[in-house]
């Protein structure tokens, strides 16, 4: 029982919503149960072809992690419509297989057809890639063609079981991941107290201090943003006051993480009273009242500052404890969720789109795949092909098409020798075998959002065991996967670098663009007067920018995130960092002013937008520049007393540190 709960704690620690861990139950209960019932059939009499096996396997893993429709019924027309098209390229590729050449080349056009299709969105995405890997499964398993009408019955029980499982085990239900994320964002705040408590004890904050509240920081800011990404909104993704009840907790929950970073921030600074601390996190309100009231916190305005955040979060805090106990009761039933469809977005097939040259590369790499792959050999190339496909899935950059080719080689080098291992002690095991490979399925699942590497890893075990199963692991073979997947991620690699290639810079440029104008469009927004819900909700995507920047500069370099060792990428995202923060304190004092901006607050306004347009037009010439490591703050400064006046210059002083000289 303490196991459980133990692990139950670390599963929600790491997945607070249980998102992965769904996807991961999902695609090994659809492959399980559709193999289940095909071995039942099987057993009962009618023979199946192994095709029938193949296609259930290959469409239960897409039918869980492509179809990302969001009601049942548009995710049963997308699978419905994917398995129409799965057996047509299986019958195509069965038909042309006395023609291997013609069959390689239509399977080219069946990949461009596949990424072409993403401009249609999610469900264009989906149907290309059920056409893409049955094409290559009826190319690889080679079925007759009057294997054909029965093998149907595996596609059509992936849809069943894959709808069933997804519509009824595992549903997606926003309410519930709302609560568990608004409680993941009350852990994330208390993980902060606690931290808070021990810099408050020693008196002083080290590097390592700094380093682990950073990351604090940026855990709660993760789940903050998941939180929100679970709030209902119109198509427009704008919250307006017309949604009061998602509008309030949007507030709620902004709140909350502007008050957990001011308290990490000035904490830094000054660390407050131990006692202060402790009597919050015990929930001694009275006590904590009495102790930031003292002369002892009150003679040091540094001191008085971070007290004062300190108990501005413990209200947040509270705030939140209070919305958290009544979802409970009425799971948000006054918050109204339109789960229609967005309107899909007029097609562009122009190379203009990054979908239209992704499409182009992807199909440029999976013909030097083939072609360096048939020389390898001719009947087993087909992996080289399937790694050239997918390293570009969900990237943005050359740099990030790399990233994953690496990832992807280094995952399957692992897996393939410690599935190799595995394979080899349990060999005639089956009962061992059969149930470590399910677990397998579901531990490279549930990694997939967060570690591309792991996936393969796991699912390269997946195959040796498989391999093992029907006796045919060989040294030779799995020697030969090694060399199909390092040739299909340097013809990815290559593909992205030559072919209509996106550079890390230009992809980082795009993502600085839409930063400097969220924060351009947050500050004219104050100055301006505008309401509370359009500031808070300005500000949520000025957050969601400073995201994207962070995504969009990783292949830069290892130093890219805030980790211990400095370095020139690092520095500058945490620019970025500071002055969004500031940004976002600067909205929520002028919503608390309640009106506009005057004097010497509209001059240093006026001042920063001057310097937004400047410093925007160098695009990220900033991330060349040379600085000397140094604090994001650099002073202590009274946020509560002139908040307005010193958010907006630490805006501009965080702007010019971009170009220090």
């Amino acid at each position: 029982m303490k196991l459980a709960a133990v692990f139950r704690d670390w599963l929600l620690a790491n997945d607070p919503a249980l998102s992965r861990f769904r996807m991961g139950a999902r695609v090994t209960l659809t492959v399980v149960g559709s193999i289940l019932c095909l071995a039942a059939i099987h057993v009962a009499g009618l023979s199946l072809p192994p095709i029938a096996f193949g296609l259930a396997i290959i469409l239960s893993i897409e039918g869980g992690v492509a179809v990302r429709d969001r009601q049942a019924s548009a995710q049963l027309a997308t699978r419905f419509y994917g398995t129409v098209v799965s057996l047509a390229c299986v019958t195509v590729a069965t038909l042309l297989e006395p023609h291997r050449y013609v069959s390689d080349i239509v399977f080219l056009f069946v990949i461009l057809a596949a990424t072409v299709g993403r401009v249609y969105g999610p469900r264009g995405f989906a149907i290309g890639m059920f056409a893409f890997t049955s094409y290559f499964m009826g190319a690889f398993l080679k079925p007759a063609l009057a294997d054909l009408p029965i093998a149907a019955i595996g596609p059509v029980l992936a849809l069943v079981v894959g709808h069933s499982v997804r519509t009824y085990l595992f549903p997606d239900d926003w309410r519930r991941d709302l609560l568990r994320s608004l409680m993941a964002i009350q852990v994330r705040v208390d993980d902060i107290l606690m931290r808070l408590a021990v810099l408050s004890g020693a008196g002083s904050a080290s590097e390592a201090d700094r380093h682990e509240l950073r990351q604090l920081e940026e855990r709660l800011k993760d789940v903050v943003l998941m939180a929100e990404g679970f709030l209902p909104r119109p198509t427009d993704e704008a919250i307006s006051s017309a949604e009061e009840p998602v509008a309030a907790l949007a507030m709620k929950i902004f709140d909350t993480h502007l008050a957990a970073e001011s308290a990490i921030v000035l904490s830094l600074e000054a660390p407050p009273p131990f006692a202060l601390v402790h009597a919050l996190i015990e929930g001694e309100r009275d006590m904590a009242e009495k102790i930031a009231a003292s002369p002892a916190v009150n003679g040091d305005e540094r001191i008085a500052e971070s007290a004062r955040a300190l108990l501005w979060l413990r209200d947040a805090r509270a705030v939140l404890a209070s919305v958290i106990d009544d979802a409970r009761g009425d799971q948000f039933r006054s918050i109204k969720n339109d789960d229609a469809e967005p309107a899909p977005a007029r097609p562009d097939f122009s190379l203009k789109n990054p979908v239209m040259r992704a499409a182009v590369q992807i199909t440029v790499a999976s013909a030097i795949a083939m072609v360096f792959g048939l020389m390898l050999s001719r009947d087993r190339w087909f992996w080289a092909v399937l790694t050239a496909f997918l390293i570009f899935t969900n990237t943005k950059s050359r740099g990030d098409a790399a990233m994953r080719a690496v990832q992807r080689s280094v995952g399957t080098l692992l897996g393939i020798g410690s599935g190799l291992l595995l394979a080899t002690l349990l060999t005639g095991h089956p009962a061992i075998s059969v149930p470590l490979a399910a677990v397998c399925i579901f531990l490279g699942f549930y990694y997939l959002q967060v570690s591309y590497a792991a996936m393969t890893f796991f699912i390269s075990i997946v195959l040796c065991l498989i391999y093992g199963l029907i006796g045919q692991l060989t040294l030779d073979l799995l020697l030969l996967r090694i060399e199909e997947t390092l040739i299909g991620a340097l013809a990815g690699t290559a593909a992205a670098f030559l072919v209509l290639p996106a550079p890390t810079r230009s992809t980082l440029d795009l993502a600085l663009e839409r930063w400097f104008g969220g924060l351009r469009e947050l500050l004219v927004a104050v100055r301006d007067g505008k309401g509370r819900y359009e500031l808070i909700e300005l500000s949520h995507r000025l957050d969601v920018a400073y995201r994207e920047v962070t995504a969009a500069a990783r292949p830069l370099g290892s130093s890219w995130s805030v980790v211990t060792r400095p370095g020139r990428v690092r520095q500058t995202l945490a620019v970025f960092l500071g002055a969004t923060y500031w940004a976002r304190i600067f909205a929520r004092n002028a919503v608390a002013a309640a009106k506009r901006p005057e004097g010497e607050v509209l001059t240093a306004l006026e001042a920063t937008l001057s310097d937004i347009d400047a410093i925007a037009a160098r695009g990220s010439e900033c991330f060349l520049v040379k600085r000397k490591a140094g604090r994001a703050a650099g002073r202590h400064l009274p946020i509560f007393k002139h908040g307005s006046r010193v958010g907006v210059e630490m805006i501009g002083t965080m702007l010019g540190r971009l170009y220090p000289d």
